[in-house]
């Protein structure tokens, strides 16, 4: 989850030896494999881990079928086919590491993370060690979501899809993101997280908001400062967002000028339907 500056090109140069060349597949943009386990798996604003490790032959198959995509083949796609190939990759691969690790307990130490004994923060290197064959490079985590997805896209609603297996993450949808309904899938999870209590909340002329406000609003801030006036640019942005499409109360404050913008504390608990 730490930032990163790493550009695709650059990370190409880096690691494109460490994956055998891949020759040109039929890849399958409705995800039909992915969909279904997470139609199996997902419930509600929780995920079923204990069955998913059960079952976990569906989720490997899923994770290999991302890493047999070519670099010539990622290339060739367009941009909203890129984006949703990386951000359901990027979910698939949080559910593997999660699997391997489950159930996590991160023992009498767990303090020294900042974080709950379930957290996927107690796992090692998951963000910034760990690397998945992604498009004909091995990369982590961190090089999805920070070098790639933010680094070339202009699509700050990314941060409302990728999910990180926490309590307060933007939840992970029960169904892939696709090319064709990009667009659509990308607004009903802005909508859906900054409608839960996890994404923005009323107090009196304050909107407390998602703490992913905070550690990227800058990346909101060409879309959405303009829309609204008072404020920061960043908090701006987080007004301007919420005036877009947050629930009315909130809308309505985030346009009236007189909103302040607090942060909320991010619950990092494991995102399970189990005991935490």
């Amino acid at each position: 989850m730490k930032s990163a500056s790493i550009s695709w090109a650059a990370m190409t140069a880096v690691t494109l030896m460490t994956v055998p060349a891949l020759h040109a597949i039929d890849f399958d943009h409705a995800y039909r494999s992915f969909a279904a386990v997470l139609r199996t798996h997902v419930v509600g604003a929780r995920v079923d881990y204990a069955a998913l490790q059960r079952n976990r032959a569906a989720l490997d198959a899923v994770v290999e079928q991302f890493g047999r995509v070519a670099l010539s083949d990622f290339e060739s796609w367009t941009t909203d086919e890129r984006i949703a190939y990386l951000v359901n990759a990027y979910n698939a691969f949080t559910l593997q590491a999660i699997v391997d690790h489950y159930p996590i307990d991160g023992g009498w130490l767990s303090f020294l993370r900042w974080a709950p004994r379930n957290s996927i923060k107690q796992i090692d290197g998951v963000w910034n060690e760990r690397r998945w064959n992604v498009a004909g490079q091995a990369l982590t985590l961190d090089d999805i979501e920070h070098g790639t997805l933010r680094a070339e896209y202009d699509e700050p609603r990314i941060h409302f899809a990728l999910n990180c297996a926490s309590v307060s993450c933007p939840r992970l949808r029960e169904e892939p993101y696709t090319a064709n309904a990009l667009n659509r899938q990308l607004m009903l999870a802005t909508r859906d997280f900054l409608a839960s209590e996890h994404g923005a909340r009323v107090r009196a002329d304050s909107i407390w908001v998602s703490s992913l406000f905070s550690w990227f609003g800058d990346d909101f801030v060409d879309k959405y400062a303009h829309l609204v006036d008072g404020g920061s640019a960043q908090e701006r942005a987080a007004l301007g967002v919420i005036a877009t499409y947050g629930p009315k109360d909130a809308s309505q404050l985030a346009q009236s000028g007189r909103a302040r913008v607090e942060y909320l504390d991010y619950d990092w608990g494991l995102n399970d339907v189990g005991p935490r």
